[in-house]
C-alpha cells in the first residue's frame, strides 16, 4: 500500500467483503497505511480451505464493522497490526474448523460489540465444531479500550487460543462494566506471556506518521521493499512546545502516536489568515483521532484547518478558558490557529 485505503458503504450483492481471498498465497503489504471501513461490510475474508493464505503485515484496519473474517480451514499469518475503533457483533473473526490465525505483534483498541450474543467478542472471537475447532497463536498483544457486551475476548466451540510474549489486557469493558475474556465448554485459553507490553514503539505503524503540513507536498521518498520491516523509533515531538507555554494532552499519552509543531505564517499557508494577524498556530498529526487537547497561553478565538480536505477546510474551533488559557480538543488530524478575539 501507498496511502490509505478509504472503503465508503459496501453495496455491492454479490460480496459480503471489500477483499475477499480464496485459493491460493496472497500478502499484503500495509507499509504503515491503514484500511479505512467499510462500516457495513467485512473488510478482508479469508476462505476455500487450507490452500488459502493471506500474509498481513504493517497495517491498520479502522473505522469499519468485521475487520477481518477468517473461514473454511483458511490461514492468516500477521505482523505489526492494528485493530482499532471497529463495531460490529465480530471484529477479528477465526471460524470454521481447521481454519488458523498466527499474529505477531498485534493492537486491539477501543473495539465496540454491538451484539448481545454470548458468543461474540470485540476484539477477538474463535467459533468451530468442538473438533478439530479453530486456532489463533499470538505473540505480544496490547487489547485496550474495548467494550461492549458480552466480552472483549470469546473462545468457543472446540477452539484453541495461545497468547505469547508481552501481553497488556486493560481498559477494556463489557456492558456491566467487567473486563473479561471468556472460554467456553471445549475450548481453551493458554495464556504463557512474559508481562505487560511496553507501549511506546509497540506497534510499527504509529511510527509512520505523515509529514507536518508545511511539507506535504514534499515528494515521499521511495521505499525497497523488505521481507521484514524495521520499526523506527517513535518520535515524541509534542512536549516541545511547552516551550513556548503550549500544553498538549493526549488520551493515551504524548508517546502514544500523536506529533506536533508549531507553524510560523509558511506553515499555515493561507494568506488571509497571516493578514489578520494570527497569534499562534501548531500543526497535530499522527495518532489524533484518540482524542487531543491544545492549549495556548494568550486569549483569543480558535479557527480548525481540517487536514482531511485539500485545501483544508477553515472553520470555527470551539473553546473554553481553563487557568487562563484558552483550550479546545479535536479528534482528527489539522492545524489549530489562535487569532486575536
Amino acid at each position: 500500500m501507498t496511502a490509505d485505503c478509504v472503503v465508503n458503504d459496501w453495496s455491492v450483492d454479490s460480496s459480503n467483503a471489500f477483499l475477499t481471498f480464496t485459493a491460493g498465497t496472497f500478502t499484503i503489504d500495509g507499509n504503515g497505511y491503514s484500511i479505512i471501513g467499510p462500516s457495513n461490510r467485512t473488510a478482508i475474508y479469508i476462505g476455500g480451505g487450507s490452500g488459502t493464505v493471506l500474509n498481513l503485515n504493517n497495517v491498520a484496519f479502522r473505522q469499519g464493522e468485521l475487520a477481518i473474517e477468517i473461514r473454511s480451514g483458511a490461514r492468516l499469518n500477521g505482523s505489526n497490526v492494528l485493530i482499532r475503533d471497529n463495531a460490529a457483533g465480530y471484529i477479528l473473526w477465526v471460524r470454521d474448523n481447521n481454519s488458523q490465525a498466527q499474529l505477531e505483534n498485534v493492537w486491539f483498541l477501543n473495539n465496540r460489540n454491538t451484539s448481545s450474543s454470548a458468543t461474540r467478542g470485540s476484539a477477538l472471537t474463535l467459533t468451530g465444531g468442538f473438533i478439530g475447532g479453530p486456532t489463533a497463536r499470538i505473540t505480544n498483544a496490547i487489547f485496550q479500550g474495548n467494550t461492549g457486551a458480552p466480552n472483549v475476548v470469546v473462545n468457543n466451540g472446540g477452539t484453541a487460543l495461545e497468547f505469547n510474549g508481552c501481553l497488556t489486557f486493560s481498559g477494556n469493558l463489557q456492558a456491566d462494566g467487567v473486563t473479561a475474556a471468556t472460554s467456553y465448554s471445549g475450548s481453551n485459553i493458554t495464556d504463557s506471556n512474559s508481562g505487560a507490553c511496553p507501549e511506546a514503539g509497540f506497534s510499527y505503524w504509529l511510527s509512520l506518521t505523515p509529514a507536518p503540513s508545511s511539507d506535504r507536498s514534499q515528494k515521499k521518498e521511495k521505499k525497497l521493499p523488505t521481507a521484514t520491516a524495521t520499526p523506527r523509533p517513535l518520535a515524541v515531538t509534542c512536549p516541545a512546545l511547552s516551550q513556548f507555554g503550549i500544553v498538549v494532552q493526549a488520551t493515551y499519552g504524548l508517546a502514544s502516536g500523536v506529533q506536533c509543531q508549531r507553524l510560523d505564517g509558511g506553515g499555515i499557508g493561507i494568506q488571509s489568515i497571516v493578514e489578520a494577524g494570527f497569534i499562534d498556530a501548531v500543526d497535530i498529526w499522527g495518532y489524533v483521532e484518540q482524542g487531543v487537547e491544545v492549549c495556548f497561553p494568550q486569549a483569543g478565538r480558535l479557527l480548525f484547518l481540517d487536514a482531511r480536505t485539500m485545501p483544508r477546510a477553515i472553520g470555527p474551533l470551539g473553546s473554553t478558558v481553563v487557568n487562563g488559557m484558552t483550550c479546545a480538543s479535536i479528534a482528527s488530524p489539522g492545524s489549530i490557529v489562535l487569532m486575536p478575539s
